[in-house]
């Protein structure tokens, strides 16, 4: 059974940073993409950054426009762990941050949208104060 666990959520000032990480059990994340995700008003959950395996060493990382240039999602296969480094952080930051990854190895889609995912994690609250 894949379980996930975030951690890293907290209360922050505007302009401040906070690093989440994702880890996983169960199964290795290498070859599987991982992405996260948060609650947008109407939306459902919105897309944030995931992280793919092309095969062997390559990978490509994808980010939401929001949070390109702020976010930074890298991978710890030691750890088996994902981390989600967001700094430069605004009001609308503020959420829970869900990771979730696939049941399937990576076949090449962006993995953007929720239905690309198959097991998530229970959430970690990021508070960002002005």
């Amino acid at each position: 059974q894949v379980q996930l666990v975030e951690s890293g959520g907290g209360l922050v000032q505007a302009g401040g940073s906070l690093r989440l990480s994702c880890a996983g059990s169960g199964r290795t994340f290498t070859g599987y993409a991982v992405g996260w995700f948060r609650p947008a008003p109407g939306k459902g959950r919105e897309f944030v950054a995931a992280i793919r395996w092309t095969g062997g060493r390559l990978y490509y990382l994808e980010y939401a426009d929001s949070v390109k240039g702020r976010f930074i999602i890298a991978r710890d296969n030691a750890k088996n762990t994902v981390s989600l480094q967001m700094n430069s952080l605004k009001p609308g930051d503020t959420a829970v941050y869900y990771c979730a990854t696939a049941e399937r190895p990576d076949s090449g889609g962006y993995y953007q949208r929720v239905d690309e995912y198959d097991y998530w994690g229970q959430g970690t609250q990021v508070t960002v104060s002005s």
